[in-house]
């Protein structure tokens, strides 16, 4: 368990670096028309839906007074003096780190005391037996699945923890910032690429980017191959960024149907349709969780199984000194 939460929190501060390679934010808010004194801009539904999703350097909050709490965040463009990197702070570095924190206080007060868990505690290891047992173990297999259980772990729980806190009123959705999901992403990649070092070795593993394939044919081949590895974390990061992202768009946009059409009777449907989306938001965030954690153990798994090709495929040509027939 100790391992786990270690895990836990490495994987949260290396999203979190990963996150400062996010583009400029964008604002919500759509500002008035210059030299326009005295007129009102109005937001575009468009303006509003996508405000909502971006990221931005503030935190927004209803007061309990009436009216809008905005808290700027600090920004700190061109760190160490180098141009391109940017270490300011965003709404989804916030809700990122505070998922973070979650997840160890999760399993910190959730921690079996005993032999027999109760109450959380029972929820809690039917997750991580769940991932163990059902994702890990089949797809990596035995023993090898026993060491990279805890990175799989902290990568569904923190994952399911940053999209069940974008269900909530007045938060973001840290997974819907494609910088997060791409760090995640890479860290997946680069834990492949090192079980497929360790099981197959620098020189099967470079043996493997040719294909098997004639000499000739390894300027084609050798691309293709590497292509193919850089080809599974972007569909990682992309497939969860949109899966996250696209519900709140619904949902927004189901709701905007009242004031586009500028209908009560419009309402009704609309908030129903609404309310439907939003159940199977919480869906998508557990299956988005499931995805994520189950195609990393795939990949992971494929570069174990890295270490067994050549022998079963190629075979011996002799045996007890003989040629084989």
């Amino acid at each position: 368990m100790k391992r786990l939460v270690l895990w836990g929190l490495g994987l949260s501060l290396f999203v979190g670096a990963g996150a400062a390679f996010a583009q400029e934010p964008e604002h919500a808010h759509a500002a008035a028309a210059e030299g326009a004194e005295g007129e009102e801009s109005k937001a575009s539904v468009s303006d509003v839906i996508f405000g909502h999703v971006s990221d931005e350097h503030q935190l927004e909050f209803q007061s309990p007074f009436g009216g809008e709490v905005r808290i700027a965040l600090p920004e700190w463009k061109h760190a160490f003096g180098i141009e391109w990197l940017d270490l300011s702070i965003t709404k989804h570095t916030v809700w990122m780190w505070i998922a973070a924190v979650l997840v160890i206080l999760i399993f910190a007060i959730g921690r079996p005391r005993s032999i027999t868990p109760s109450g959380f505690g029972i929820v809690l290891e039917t997750l991580v037996l769940f991932v163990r047992d059902e994702i890990a173990k089949p797809t990596i297999g035995d023993p090898e699945y026993k060491r990279y259980t805890p990175y799989l772990c902290s990568a569904f729980f923190f994952i399911l923890v940053c999209n069940l806190l974008g269900v909530l009123p007045y938060t973001a959705t840290p997974t819907g910032n494609v910088s997060v999901t791409a760090a995640l992403a890479l860290f997946t990649f680069i834990i492949t690429q090192m079980a497929s070092i360790r099981a197959a070795g620098i020189g099967g593993y470079l043996a493997h980017l040719t294909g098997g394939v004639h000499w000739a044919l390894w300027p084609i081949m050798i691309p293709i191959e590497i292509m193919g590895l850089f080809a599974k974390p972007f569909a990682l990061a992309l497939r969860l960024f949109a899966n996250m992202v696209a519900g709140h768009i619904v949902i927004f946009y189901l709701l905007a149907l009242i004031f586009i059409f500028k209908s009560i009777l419009i309402a009704p449907a609309s908030v129903f349709l609404a309310v439907c989306i939003y159940m199977l938001e919480l869906f998508v965030a557990l299956l988005q969780a499931y995805v994520f954690t189950m195609l990393s153990a795939v990949f992971i798994g494929l570069g174990v199984a890295m270490g067994h090709h050549g022998h079963d495929d190629h075979g011996h040509d002799e045996h007890e000194g003989k040629p084989a027939h």
